[in-house]
């Protein structure tokens, strides 16, 4: 039965093609705004890495200027990075499982060939921890050692993509390049990870690509890395050197740590009252104490990755979805009134009012289906221009098979909800008053 009114409602469809198409268009620019909302929220909103978030911590200590705080609209708020020099004395003394200070760099890659130009690629500098931390995958090799934390190893470890450019996608490990005018050994490729939202840093958005390569922390003396990120500083400093930069009141550095128990927890924040206790003595951290640790879902909340706006938005786009579907109610009932003659006719010879009212669902949820697949091609579009609005890299903003589904399964409910009183209408006239009249 189902077969056979699937076959009634596509010939009802052609018959009458323009108010069809009107229908179905009403419905794909409903769903294609609002799923272009909800798979951005969705996407934003999502744990990045659940099975671990409650053990990730990233950390912030206020050595804010004493006169005023870090942020006015949230003046109980500590900077959310660290100065150099007070991220290496916390990973010096290690109280975390793991830990890991980070920042973004860039180096000029000078390639072996004579035809080749340099070119320039975004480096995260950070510790070995950084890639247990975080359920980095590795296509060949691994992290580096320990010891390239501490002596300033030229190591690398690069992005499958990078790898792909410089050495054709095979096991590059072992393999040597050169920047800034040193030779760097390849350790490890990373398989495919783009994590979104990039929970780990955040700081100037969720839609950011991970960088080409890491290399070791230990390496920001040698090189003399300047932070292509995020750089705060409140004290006027004479800085004539490299070194003067590094042990300035500039925060820069993001710093992470696992603690895998609430004991471990309450341990670590004490650490860093005691940390600061000490500092304070040294003339440094004149504010009151404000030691905080965030898991990954709190450290999102506190960078507003998910931003009210875009919650407003999707409330919008759901509206606007009823809006098209009130339209789709008016063609509903214009074509099902239209064939009033049909439906008396079909009554006449035997036909059930149930039989009537589930060939004319059936009709609205094809019609939904339909709307429901070109409302995916306008989700695509729509999430294209969210990608050149965010300036995200292209790809990074995408739709799973659960939005493909929950966008068809939309599309169907809400046309098929439409549907409703124009199928109920034609179902309750008279047919032997009808069949008079003709």
């Amino acid at each position: 039965m189902f077969n056979y009114n699937v076959k009634l409602a596509l010939k009802s469809m052609r018959r009458n093609p323009i108010m069809t198409a009107l229908m179905i268009a009403a419905i794909s620019v409903g769903i294609g705004v609002c799923m272009t909302t909800l798979t951005v929220y969705y996407l934003m909103s999502s744990n990045p890495i659940p099975h671990k978030s409650d053990v990730l911590f990233a950390v912030t200590i206020d050595s804010w200027n004493p006169l005023r705080p870090f942020d006015d609209d949230y003046p109980e708020r500590a900077p959310h990075q660290l100065t150099f020099h007070d991220a290496e004395r916390l990973i010096d003394v290690g109280k975390g499982i793991r830990q890991t200070a980070m920042f973004e760099s860039s180096l000029i890659i000078e390639p072996a060939g004579e035809d080749q130009l340099p070119f320039e690629v975004g480096a995260r500098v950070t510790y070995t921890d950084f890639f247990p931390m975080f359920d980095v995958p590795f296509l060949f090799g691994s992290a580096w050692d320990r010891s390239a934390d501490t002596n300033g190893e030229p190591v690398v470890v690069l992005t499958r993509e990078l790898n792909e450019r410089l050495f054709g996608g095979a096991d590059s490990v072992g393999e040597t390049l050169t920047m800034q005018g040193m030779r760097f050994q390849v350790v490890g490729v990373i398989d495919t990870w783009e994590p979104t939202p990039r929970y780990y840093d955040p700081i100037n958005g969720g839609f950011q690509r991970i960088n080409e390569m890491f290399i070791p922390f230990s390496l920001t003396r040698v090189l003399e890395l300047n932070s292509t990120g995020s750089d705060w500083g409140w004290k006027s400093e004479d800085i004539t050197s490299f070194e003067q930069w590094l042990n300035s009141e500039s925060v820069w550095v993001q710093y992470f740590v696992q603690l895998d128990s609430p004991r471990d927890r309450d341990d670590y924040v004490t650490h860093l009252d005691a940390y600061v206790t000490e500092q304070k003595k040294l003339g440094r951290f004149e504010r009151p104490m404000n030691n905080s640790i965030h898991n990954v879902t709190e450290w999102m909340e506190y960078h507003e990755v998910v931003a009210n706006d875009a919650r407003v938005l999707v409330g919008l786009s759901f509206l606007f979805l009823i809006v098209c579907l009130l339209s789709t109610i008016a063609l509903l009932l214009t074509k099902f009134v239209g064939k009033n003659s049909e439906t008396s006719l079909r009554r006449a010879l035997g036909a059930s009012r149930n039989a009537i009212f589930r060939q004319q669902i059936v009709e609205v949820a094809v019609i939904g289906f339909a709307g429901g697949l070109l409302g995916l091609m306008l989700t695509l579009l729509g999430l294209e221009g969210i990608e050149y609005l965010y300036e995200a890299p292209p790809g990074l903003v995408n739709l799973d098979w659960l939005m493909v589904t929950t966008a068809i399964a939309i599309a169907i409910a809400s046309s098929m909800v439409a549907g409703l009183y124009p199928a109920w209408r034609v179902c309750r006239i008279p047919p032997a008053a009808q069949l008079k009249t003709q």
